[in-house]
């Protein structure tokens, strides 16, 4: 390179152990081989013993070299054949891809470090859709991450448009000495290796050397901009009622639960006695935004806290990296701390809200004025005064690890759910470690391991008691008071629901076994992330509520009886923004030209389900017309809400001489026939071209198909 001085070095070896202490402030990086903010765990080693894997040992980091070393000639590995590939109908090659700038991203699906990088390979795929393609290549930690199906899940979940390959045996891996979460590697247009980067902060690390890449390409006329097209993991999937909610919180009355309907960025607030939806907190965009419920924005909530009176609700409002306050009475959410960006600084810095930098809140948890804050992303434990606004961290140092002891030197692993007895314990879901742990509030009390972990590897499924006991990945924990003290915990990874006896550390299996969902005494959940317990009451048993993430459901556990039942949620439709052509998110149908005679006639709307499927008996449809070019009227009572609406729908028309368009918004809810029930729902605009006049039937029919379900 004669022009310009790149700094392209040959690919090293780097280790960063999720044990390793992160860099204090994230440095300026070369552009090739860094660790700018945490990476996650060392991989296993390619041996392992079912439920667990032994940890590599560390290598050492390898020098970054100066600007204006000679380009690596080593070629980037071809992907080997037979893994499994999704976001693609076929597998890439490196070979095929010559001509284009590729960013191979190796990480793991329950690694928050692979995670904060993912709106950012999406900036990065925006700005250069023609030059770069990104390729995920996702290398297991724990046994139910390398399952594909589970892959689909979190491609579905975090929206990820640029291919992902299995790589459940380490392969590609191996091929690359990979050695730590997420590291990701970037080919030049000729194959060539150009770069390695670990950690966090892609976008700022990769965006100055692929325009230089790409510069370079086009000048020596090597640059292929032909768009690759592939059919991504999303294409044809119905929406759903709810979308991978994350966590749920009930009322101690039993009147209300808050749910956290994460991939449609909003709070749902339901009555669980009947499911009726009693109101709606966010528009459904991605963003940061106060304001009243309809016009508020939330992204990707997690866990919440009530306050004592029951008036406010407080959000763990992950993807924006923000605390977020909903006062129930006045309907409008406010921003308490967060800028809407994840803090750059390891560990984030303290100081008053809201102007405060955070990184991924997963959950909180409210003792009288102080709002703990599981940050997993710093995997430390925050606290807010809600009093004085001040926010700072309240346990661990920020190193990834397992490490018991006193508050700042304690390790802890993204924190992900909290639960408090209310006597001073604070409980912790710490995923990554595998591990319950407990947090003592008065005065200089520390770090304590309750169940499970050992390691960042030590993990599975066994129950016994502390240190005997396996869990994997769990998300979400929660503390009934009543029966002398009760722990119940979401054990993610494993499906399953268990309980853990907070004086002696007894992990006991309580529900679930298996991948799915099913209700009764036999239930079977897929990856639940929150759990709310609800005490007994002398007119009710308790109650368990699961938010089943993979099953975008919210399930009931009678406590008593020990049967699982899903929660239908119903009128939820009346919260929907009216969409207009501008705004409507979901599918929109023109369908062919259709001619009828001027005069009297009928409108008839048809719509069929997949087979094994029918419309929700207890949750209310809806259709909404509106008639362009005046060649139809239709009756006052022709825009309808009705629970169990059945089709064909048959209307009185009146055509008249001439030509427009009538629009359909149909809002169906459908559910499998037969129980237990997957609820869907599928909004669809049909726009139907109508040219009237002296031939032609006197019936106008619509009629619409909806796809069979992927899942």
């Amino acid at each position: 390179m004669t022009q310009s001085r790149l700094l392209i070095l040959p690919l090293l070896l780097l280790v960063v152990a999720c044990s390793a202490r992160p860099a204090t402030r994230a440095p300026t990086i070369p552009v090739s081989v860094a660790a700018s903010v945490p990476a996650s765990a060392t991989p296993a080693s390619p041996v392992a013993t079912a439920g667990q894997r032994t940890q590599t040992p560390a290598e050492g980091q390898g020098s970054a070299g100066e600007a204006g070393v000679e380009r690596s000639t080593r070629q980037a590995p071809e992907f080997p054949d037979g893994l499994a590939w999704l976001n693609t109908e076929r597998p890439l090659t490196i070979a095929e891809l010559r001509g284009k700038v590729v960013l191979i991203d190796f990480w793991t699906y329950g690694c928050v470090n692979c995670l904060h990088n993912f709106p950012e390979l999406k900036q990065l795929e925006q700005e250069y859709p023609d030059e770069l393609v990104v390729i995920g290549v996702h290398s297991a930690k724990f046994t139910n991450e390398a399952d594909t199906e589970n892959i689909r899940q979190v491609i579905l979940r975090y929206g990820l448009d640029h291919a992902v390959v299995n790589d459940s045996q380490l392969s590609v891996w191996r091929n690359w000495d990979v050695r730590g979460w997420p590291t990701l590697a970037l080919i030049d247009p000729s194959g060539t290796v150009a770069g390695l980067h670990v950690g966090e902060g892609v976008y700022r690390t990769f965006k100055p050397l692929i325009q230089l890449l790409v510069q370079e390409a086009e000048s020596r006329g090597t640059l292929d901009r032909t768009a690759v097209h592939r059919k991504l993991e999303r294409d044809g999937r119905p929406a759903t009622v709810l979308s991978f909610p994350g966590k749920v919180l009930a009322d101690p009355t039993g009147a209300r639960i808050f749910i956290a309907d994460s991939n449609h960025h909003r709070i749902v607030i339901a009555d669980p006695r009947t499911g009726e939806v009693l109101d709606v907190a966010g528009d459904g965009i991605r963003a940061l935004r106060d304001g009243g419920f309809g016009e508020a924005s939330l992204a990707t909530p997690q866990g919440m806290a009530l306050s004592k009176d029951g008036r406010t609700l407080y959000v763990a409002d992950t993807g924006n990296h923000a605390i977020r306050a909903l006062d129930l009475d006045a309907r409008l959410v406010k921003t308490l701390a967060g800028t809407g960006v994840q803090a750059r600084m390891y560990p984030p810095e303290k100081g008053l809200a809201p102007n405060v930098a955070l990184s991924s809140p997963w959950d909180l948890a409210l003792t009288g004025v102080q709002l703990y804050i599981a940050m997993a992303g710093s995997h430390q434990i925050w606290v807010m005064n809600l009093a004085a606004g001040l926010v700072l961290p309240v346990a661990g140092s920020s190193n990834e690890g397992t490490a018991d002891g006193p508050r700042a030197e304690a390790e802890l692993a993204q924190p992900s759910g909290l639960a408090s007895d209310g006597q001073g314990r604070l409980y912790m879901s710490d995923s990554e470690s595998s591990a319950i742990r407990w947090l003592e509030l008065a005065g200089r009390g520390g770090v304590k391991t309750l169940a499970g972990g050992g390691s960042l590897f030590s993990f599975g499924d066994r129950d016994g008691i502390g240190a005997e006991a396996r869990l994997q990945h769990p998300l979400g924990i929660s503390y009934r008071a009543d029966q002398g003290g009760l722990l119940y915990l979401a054990d993610t990874y494993n499906n399953k629901i268990k309980t853990i006896d907070p004086a002696t550390g007894q992990v006991t299996t309580l529900l679930g076994g298996g991948r799915g969902w099913q209700d009764g005494n036999q239930p079977r959940f897929y990856e639940p992330g929150g759990l709310s317990v609800v005490p007994a009451t002398s007119d009710r048993p308790a109650i368990l509520y699961v938010a089943d993430t993979n099953n975008h459901a919210i399930r009931m556990i009678d406590l008593t009886s020990m049967r699982a039942s899903t929660l239908v949620l119903k009128g939820i439709e009346r919260f929907n923004a009216t969409p207009d052509q501008a705004a409507f998110q979901g599918t929109i149908v023109r369908l062919e030209p259709t001619a009828v005679a001027a005069g009297p006639g009928t409108l008839r709307l048809s719509i069929t389900l997949p087979p094994g499927y029918k419309v929700n008996d207890l949750a209310p449809s809806a259709v909404r017309w509106q008639v362009g070019g005046q060649v139809i009227v239709l009756p006052a009572d022709a825009d309808r809400s009705l629970t169990g609406m059945q089709f064909p729908i048959d209307l009185p028309a009146t055509f008249t001489p001439g030509a427009g368009d009538l629009t359909a918004d149909l809002t169906v809810i459908y559910c499998e026939a037969n129980t237990p029930k997957l609820c869907l729902i599928e909004e669809v605009r049909l726009i139907a071209p109508v040219i009237v006049g002296d031939r032609g039937k006197n019936r106008l029919d619509l009629q619409y198909a909806i796809a069979l379900p992927r899942r």
